[in-house]
This record gives structure tokens, sequence and C-alpha cells, in this order.
């Protein structure tokens, strides 16, 4: 008996103890969020900062791909410069652009930069590869660098 008088108070004794803690709040602590991408509107819409830093950061772009079927420009076959065949009065051209603009403070003012890549394929005509048609840099009022005027 006394085997049996023992699992029955080890029973009570765990029913009395899983009891009391089942009564009691189960808390559980919040995580807290992170911020992965931290956005910056003081340069307008776009912006994030830069992790580690107070510059800010606006990455855009766009990618175009035509195809033209028929006459181009007055010739029914377009010869691709490449490799010398006949493109059957069909042209291609594809452009990707990418720009970057910055902005952050100083103690001479607001320093914002900007940057324009283009990479262009067409035919085999010329006009391809990659070009930088925008790139500037800004302090104040004072911009130098490559733009349109």
């Amino acid at each position: 008996m006394n085997i049996k008088s023992l699992l029955l108070g080890s029973a009570a004794a765990l029913f009395a103890v899983s009891g009391a803690r089942a009564a009691d709040a189960v808390v559980v602590a919040e995580p807290e969020p992170a911020e992965y991408v931290k956005i910056c509107d003081v340069y307008g819409a776009g912006y994030f900062y830069i992790p580690g830093t107070e510059t800010c950061l606006r990455i855009g772009g766009y990618v175009r791909y035509d195809i033209g079927v028929g006459d181009r420009q007055g010739h029914t076959d377009v010869t691709d410069l490449r490799d010398g065949s006949l493109n059957d009065t069909y042209h291609k051209q594809a452009r990707f652009t990418l720009r970057t603009w910055t902005g952050s403070e100083t103690e001479l003012g607001t320093l914002k930069t900007y940057t324009e890549n283009r990479f262009n394929s067409r035919d085999g005509y010329d006009g391809e590869g990659w070009s930088l048609n925008f790139a500037w840099i800004q302090l104040g009022g004072l911009r130098v660098g490559k733009d349109e005027s």
C-alpha cells in the first residue's frame, strides 16, 4: 500500500501544482518591431535612409523593349550589323535606365546628388552600350556636373 499511497499523493500534488498554474495569467513578451527600411520623407516620396547614416536615398528607373514589324524608314530588309543577317522588316530596341537620388544635411546646407545611367540596344546599330546621361552634385544653390543645360 505504500506504493499505492505514494502514487496517489504524487498525483494529488501534481494536480494541485498544475491547477494553481492554470489559474495564473500567462504573460507573453511581445517582440519589438524591427525597422529594416526607415522612410525619409524630408526630400519627397520614395526616399529611405541608408542604414547607419543620415543620408536619404531614392532608386528608380525603367525598362523598355520595342519590337516593330513592317518597313523601317523605307527599308524592307534590315541588316543586323552584328551577324549580317536580314531581319525581314522587323526591328527591336531595348533600353534600361537606372536613376539614383541622394540627400543629406550638412553645415553648409543641403547636399543632393542625382545620376541617370542608360543601356541601349538597337538591332546592332550605333547608340548601343552604357551612357551616363546625368550626374550632378548640388550644395545649397550651386550645382556641378552633367545636366541638360
